[in-house]
């Protein structure tokens, strides 16, 4: 593989501005060769070489062990996206009446929807905690724990204010108290360094479109060894069971790896994808990349600041990520987007304000520019 090259692999149209890789993000071009030459061994070859395609789903697991830290391939499934891996949580634990589920306040809907049918279903109470501005949030999330907390359940960032919270902190509480801990990863795993094991973490999903740079429709879902046969299964088919090849057997049965929550036949084109992305990400170093992502996201906040808007979104060091919102005085923050938006800028509309999310390999150019629309569209609306 040769040496990364930013202009190579990102050759955006220079029509946009692409800051939005907390919503979506652009595929590298390794990935569109690696889906495209996927594509056509398929029209020319048909399964012919599908034992190769098994091999790219193993050295995914692999990948995915290693941006997590994850002790073995094994505890890794690919599923669709976050929201089944939480689901898979949310209806696999043997839940009792009276049980609470602990989540703070302002989640994505992913990660409020799929806990809240379980008090219908199984007596389990879900409990929003709203986490103090300029304080501790973690010391909120503790605090409101009590013998029925069964499960926290967080976004290691918050999809609009951009908060990233002290995984280790609540992971090693949740550890010594006996309460399982759920992490949505979506909005860091491949912006920042992930431990699962310093932090303890039961459960880790995240879905490969965001900063991991790869297709919808793949997700990387981490579970301990230790809750493995713990998790109720609720999806069956021949994908999930222990010999996989054995189509005869009747006395099947699941996987003792990661693999039992995956019913049914693998997406391998997006497998290929995301598996060619996370070469990249690896290629690149996590820390490299979390290092400049926070230079793009201090450049930025400057910037702004110094055109006269304010930061919503987090600006200490340890809770700074990839994400940059902010809004503008007396100007309405949707109608800043909306005008960003024409020009080019590829943003979004979140938390009252306007979410800026550059990625490592983002251009400096492209930062400056989008600056300067910025301070058009405060001319303009003002």
């Amino acid at each position: 593989m040769s040496a990364y090259n930013p202009e190579k692999e990102f050759p955006l149209d220079p029509s946009i501005i692409h800051l939005n890789h907390a919503g979506v993000g652009p595929w590298p071009r390794r990935t569109v060769e690696a889906i495209c030459s996927f594509a056509n061994e398929n029209m020319a070859m048909g399964s012919a070489n599908y034992m190769a395609w098994l091999e790219a789903e193993q050295s995914l697991r692999k990948l995915g062990a290693w941006l997590l830290n994850a002790p073995s391939a094994d505890t890794i499934a690919l599923l669709k996206n976050t929201s089944e891996a939480l689901s898979l949580v949310a209806y696999g634990i043997d839940w009792e009446p009276g049980d609470e589920v602990i989540i703070p306040e302002g989640e994505f809907p992913s990660n409020r929807i799929v806990w809240e049918p379980l008090e219908e279903r199984f007596g389990v109470h879900l409990r929003v905690i709203a986490l103090p501005s300029n304080s501790n949030p973690e010391q909120a999330l503790i605090q409101a724990c009590n013998p029925r907390t069964r499960l926290i359940s967080l976004s290691s960032v918050n999809y609009a204010t951009g908060l990233r919270l002290d995984l280790d902190f609540i992971g090693t509480y949740c550890h010594d108290n006996e309460i399982l801990f759920c992490v949505d990863a979506i909005q860091s795993l491949g912006a920042l360094p992930f431990d699962v094991q310093s932090c303890h973490a039961d459960f880790v999903a995240a879905d490969g479109h965001k900063w991991m740079l790869a297709p919808e429709g793949v997700a990387l879902f981490n579970c301990a060894a230790s809750n493995i046969p713990r998790i109720k299964l609720n999806q069956f088919g021949w994908h999930m069971v222990e010999e996989m090849g054995a189509f005869d057997r009747k006395d099947w049965e699941p996987a003792t790896s990661a693999r039992r929550f995956e019913c049914g036949s693998p997406n391998n084109m997006g497998i290929h994808g995301l598996k060619a992305s996370l070469e990249l990400i690896q290629e690149v170093g996590m820390d490299t990349i979390a290092e400049r992502i926070r230079s793009h996201c201090l450049f930025l906040e400057t910037a702004l600041l110094k055109s006269g808007c304010e930061i919503l979104s987090e600006t200490d060091d340890a809770r700074r990520s990839g994400i940059v919102c902010f809004r503008y005085p007396d100007i309405s923050s949707e109608a800043l987007y909306q005008h960003l938006m024409k020009s080019g800028v590829l943003c979004a509309y979140r938390g009252g304000g306007v979410r800026f999310s550059p990625h490592f390999y983002t251009p400096q150019q492209s930062l400056l520019a989008a600056i300067d629309q910025v301070k058009t569209a405060i001319h303009q609306l003002a």
